[in-house]
């Protein structure tokens, strides 16, 4: 559905206890009680995915990730004056878009939040593994844990579609932002680009462990424990996937918040066509199959359907139906 706006005023968070410790193995009383809240179902998945994610999906901290991430910043963005002082990522799962984008020079320091203390515990490890000037909090999106002007940008990636209230989180970036300053977000999943997705994910996940019960292909089938856990994880992923958006909603939204100069875009389109296929036949087979020649050439074929979106498609397919929304806005000086 989409994020419908909530009028209520945004308040500056204070000074929370110590950060608690991550869940990674949550009980079957947890999961139950996590589909009836939300925010629960958060930090349990969450927590769950934070040691494996950066390898589910295939993120790295090299030129190939740094190059995507500055992609997605310079193409919702536009030119600016870099670098920002200080960056905070919200909802910054493995730390994935910030620090790319700060070795890819758009900011000299950066902090991260997340709901999930395990995203975090991960999100940090990678920074100080990077040697970046980075530090973090467990924070709810709503009540953001920094002082009122902060910081110099506020980023997210695929996090928007995950916040009960889309417009207070967006209020509350506003009130840590600077005067001037900017957020920008990235990978939101659309309406009609979800639908899709979903529905080539569930039918490409179907065929391939069907396939995979001949007895000449066993060796090409996860073992039953790993794929009953991720069928558990998707359950999860259906409570906390929260939100689709349309780009001119989005738009809409960010402008309630208080930001001016409010501007979606979005890509994706044959390449998520052909994506999410990859991506979940990937997760449905033993990780030793997935050779180096063959992530490469994926990535290859991703790039190339890229290049197809960018330069033909963006011109005769409406925006609203690419799989991928950016959105990005300033603080009133």
């Amino acid at each position: 559905m989409t994020a419908s706006p909530n009028e209520a005023p945004g308040r500056p968070a204070t000074a929370a206890d110590p950060d608690p410790a991550p869940n990674p193995h949550a009980t079957e009383e947890q999961v139950q009680a996590a589909l009836k809240d939300t925010k629960l179902a958060q930090v349990l998945y969450h927590d769950w995915e934070a040691e494996t994610y950066d390898d589910k999906w295939s993120i790295s901290y090299d030129e190939r990730c740094i190059d995507y991430a500055r992609g997605r910043f310079d193409a919702i963005a536009g030119e600016q004056q870099l670098p920002y002082q200080r960056a905070l990522e919200l909802g910054c799962g493995t730390g994935f878009f910030l620090l790319n984008l700060m070795q890819g020079g758009v900011a000299e320091t950066g902090s991260v939040t997340d709901l999930s203390p395990g995203m975090v515990k991960v999100a940090l490890r990678n920074a100080e593994n990077l040697k970046l000037p980075v530090d973090g909090r467990v924070a709810d999106a709503e009540t953001i844990p920094y002082e009122d002007n902060t910081f110099d940008l506020v980023v997210g990636h695929a996090v928007l579609h995950h916040i009960p209230n889309v417009q207070q989180a967006l209020r509350e970036c506003l009130r840590v932002l600077k005067p001037g300053g900017r957020f920008v977000f990235a990978g939101e999943p659309t309406t009609v680009g979800n639908f899709y997705a979903r529905w080539l994910g569930r039918a490409t996940w179907a065929a391939t462990t069907k396939v995979t019960r001949l007895p000449f292909l066993s060796d090409w089938r996860r073992p039953q424990a790993e794929l009953d856990e991720s069928s558990r994880a998707a359950a999860l992923e259906a409570v906390v996937d929260l939100h689709t958006f349309d780009p001119s909603e989005l738009e809409r939204i960010a402008r309630a918040a208080g930001a001016v100069e409010a501007k979606a875009k979005t890509e994706e389109f044959a390449a998520a066509l052909w994506g999410w296929p990859v991506r979940t036949f990937e997760c449905a087979i033993p990780e030793e199959k997935l050779t180096m020649r063959y992530r490469l050439t994926m990535y290859r074929a991703w790039l190339g359907l890229s290049w197809l979106d960018e330069n033909v498609m963006r011109h005769v397919v409406p925006r609203s139906l690419f799989y991928n929304a950016m959105i990005t806005g300033v603080k009133p000086q």
